[in-house]
């Protein structure tokens, strides 16, 4: 199967009310464990990555090894992988395009791609992000784009989150005209906002799984289920557990 067949059919693992379920992993071991508990499709979380290699988040893990991370995983199993890639490793356009490039070479045939300006507070402008957005779709024409937006999680009142909807699908429009395949909404939990966003926006929508179960993903007609640093926490929890309980 070739890059863009594989590609393709992982775009088509997200169908609206059928939601791809990627319980995210770290490296090669919990890839196989995933994978061999029945996943269609793997993804990385920056997080776990970052934590499991001794770094912080946020673009502390070098690209180099963020990519070397991800050629091993992809390596080392049979399904298709989408890695987190933060805000690609760059600023500008043209680098942008390049470390997707390097990416796509690893085999991954998908990315998060986010619009905070990472290690601040603060979020691209729309028009920027848009610049950004078609600067990674021009790294490669079949890797899936999931573009996410923050502005549910820079606002930590999800009270306020419903004054946030007509901007996200206006990001929603823009992210797609620029070449976006996803669009992923972290920190949105509420089941009746998701299911806005999934009925204004023309992308399959990705929900984080914080607050939010399966059946209202479903029902919210939700595309895709990330489950980002849970599934490194919880198991981390476990261990710490597991050792307590010796005697």
């Amino acid at each position: 199967m070739t890059y863009s067949d594989r590609a393709r059919a992982f775009a088509a693992l997200h169908q609206p009310g059928d939601p791809l379920v990627l319980y995210n992993i770290w490296d090669v071991g919990s890839a196989r464990a995933i994978a061999g508990a029945g996943a269609r499709a793997l993804a990385t979380g920056s997080y776990p990555v970052a934590m499991a290699h001794g770094f912080a988040d946020g673009e502390q893990v070098p690209l180099d090894y963020v990519l070397d991370n991800a050629r091993r995983i992809i390596a080392s199993i049979d399904l298709p992988v989408t890695i987190d890639f933060e805000g690609g490793y760059a600023r500008a356009p043209r680098q942008l395009t390049a470390n997707v490039r390097r990416l796509a070479e690893t085999g991954a045939v998908g990315l998060n791609f986010e619009d905070q300006v990472v290690g601040s507070d603060r979020i691209y402008c729309l028009e920027e992000q848009a610049e950004r957005v078609a600067a990674v779709r021009a790294g490669h024409a079949d890797i899936f784009v999931n573009a996410r937006t923050d502005l549910f999680l820079k606002e930590k009142d999800s009270s306020k989150h419903a004054d946030l909807l007509t901007e996200a699908l206006e990001r929603a429009a823009a992210y797609a005209e620029a070449g976006a395949d996803g669009f992923f909404v972290p920190g949105l939990s509420d089941p009746d906002l998701l299911a806005r966003v999934c009925e204004g926006c023309a992308l399959p929508v990705n929900a984080f799984m914080r607050g939010v179960t399966l059946a209202q993903a479903r029902q919210a007609g939700v595309a895709r289920a990330s489950y980002g640093p849970i599934p490194h926490t919880r198991l981390m929890q476990v261990l710490a557990e597991h050792f307590q309980a010796l005697e």
